[in-house]
């Protein structure tokens, strides 16, 4: 039998401490009981002997001491799963945000979830299709991995973003078997009303199950959105054999939200104010994708986040970088030159790209155009900087070469709009065109026999 306790001690901002509480336990889910029925929920934070520390949902006012009653629920945050999830829109607590009805759960799972065993684990290997020829030729994206996306305030990665969700595709037999939960974390009405019309205009929305959280929105709510989406994930890929692709952003609003509560709580900040344990905390969510063996499904993550002041170092990013498996980061050089979507490929890196590219994954000649494409681009990028210092005159032929080279590269492989949906064989077919610019004697990254095949 569920208590009520009237034992309110104290309201302090999202706290509140309610007193002589039994059998209560670390993030349990609570009701507390408004003097004019209104029902509001709350989470367990500390149990200090007898008392019970929990965070609001919503806001403390109308809170009597008095006359408002708290009673705990005896389990924690809950998601009600079911492969009706798809095609549907939450809010950042799992209820239906799109005028539809309830979802008829075939379960209800807990939000915190557990953690992957390593020993289950199965290595990354298959290629995921992003159409951005920037993330599939260079920094190729493999089922199974965390691939973070580094942006800068006021940059478009709400469009990269959308762009990824909608054109995202596994080849082969499980083409048919692809799914994406979509995580928008403290964004604003218009960034809410910009993806969900995006998602229903391209039909994407289908085979998407999306989670809004609005940046009016409780602060531990939004710490609770990420973990409904990966909830949904694991649903859909180890129970429904789906294969799953992740979207979270933005994890910049999420580590403030993070900072709000522990701030609130009165712990002792780390680096920058954020708490000591964010490592931790932003392992729990990243080290929940993956493959498992002997499983059919799976789950990709693309975490994306603002850098504060464009700062690798910053403690988000930074953390963020040492979890997971390399990094895609988004330009305000390119930016300004009008490049969509401005993706810097040098400082750009996945780690995993070599175990899902080569022949009967992607192409036999992958492989070496991405080293020679690069190369030549970085190097181009080198000749350019001198010529701004020296003058044209100072450049030989062939590092003028390089230097167009890396000009029409940016213009044409990596500025693509989001509109274009490169397949791989467009990608590696437009690799080969750029190439050509070059002599044939500087392509020394790339076998003989993949010249006369692909050059002539």
């Amino acid at each position: 039998m569920i208590k009520e306790y009237k034992t309110i001690s104290e309201v302090a901002g999202p706290l509140m401490l309610v007193k002589s509480v039994e059998n209560v336990t670390y993030d349990e889910l609570g009701e507390i009981i408004l003097p004019n029925g209104e029902k509001r929920l709350c989470k367990v934070l500390e149990i200090n002997g007898n008392d019970a520390m929990v965070q609001l949902f919503e806001g403390a006012a109308g809170i009597n001491l008095k006359d408002s009653a708290v009673r705990f629920l005896g389990h924690g945050t809950e998601l009600a799963v079911s492969p009706e999830m798809l095609g549907r829109v939450f809010d950042g607590m799992g209820r239906p945000a799109d005028g539809g009805p309830e979802i008829i759960p075939e379960k209800k799972l807990d939000i915190n979830g557990l953690a992957m065993n390593p020993a289950a684990r199965d290595y990354p290997a298959e290629f995921i299709q992003t159409g951005v020829s920037a993330i599939d030729g260079l920094n190729t994206l493999v089922r199974g991995q965390k691939l973070p996306i580094f942006s800068g305030s006021g940059m478009p990665h709400a469009n990269l973003a959308a762009q990824i969700a909608r054109q995202a595709k596994v080849r082969g037999d499980d083409a048919g078997n692809f799914a994406v939960v979509f995580a928008a974390i403290g964004i604003t009405y218009e960034e809410a009303d910009f993806f969900a019309s995006d998602f229903r205009r391209t039909g994407a929305i289908d085979r998407t199950v999306m989670f809004m959280n609005l940046a009016n929105d409780p602060a531990v709510e939004r710490i609770a959105t990420p973990r409904m989406a990966l909830t949904a994930a694991e649903y859909l890929a180890f129970d429904l054999g789906m294969h799953v692709l992740v979207i979270l952003t933005d994890i910049t609003n999420y580590a403030e939200a993070l900072r709000e509560v522990s701030a609130a709580r009165k712990e002792v900040p780390g680096r920058r104010g954020y708490p000591g344990y964010m490592y931790t905390d932003l392992a729990t969510m990243y080290e929940r994708a993956g493959r498992k063996r002997d499983m059919p499904g799976s789950i990709t993550m693309i975490p994306i986040l603002t850098m504060p002041e464009d700062d690798k170092t910053h403690p988000i990013p930074d953390l963020t970088g040492y979890i997971t498996e390399g990094q895609i980061i988004l330009s305000r050089e390119l930016y300004r030159k009008g490049l969509m979507p401005p993706i810097d490929v040098l400082p750009s890196l996945s780690r995993l790209k070599d175990k899902g590219i080569g022949e009967g994954k992607t192409r036999e000649d992958h492989a070496d155009t991405m080293n020679q494409l690069f190369a030549a681009y970085a190097r181009g990028k080198e000749c350019l900087e001198l010529m701004t210092i020296l003058g044209e005159a100072a450049l030989t032929e062939v590092d003028l070469m390089y230097a167009k080279f890396s000009q029409e590269f940016e213009k044409q492989y990596v500025s693509q709009g989001y509109e274009t949906d490169r397949t791989i064989e467009d990608t590696l077919n437009l690799g080969w065109e750029l190439l050509k610019l070059l002599p044939k004697s500087e392509l020394k990254r790339i076998k003989d026999k993949y010249i006369e095949k692909y050059l002539g």
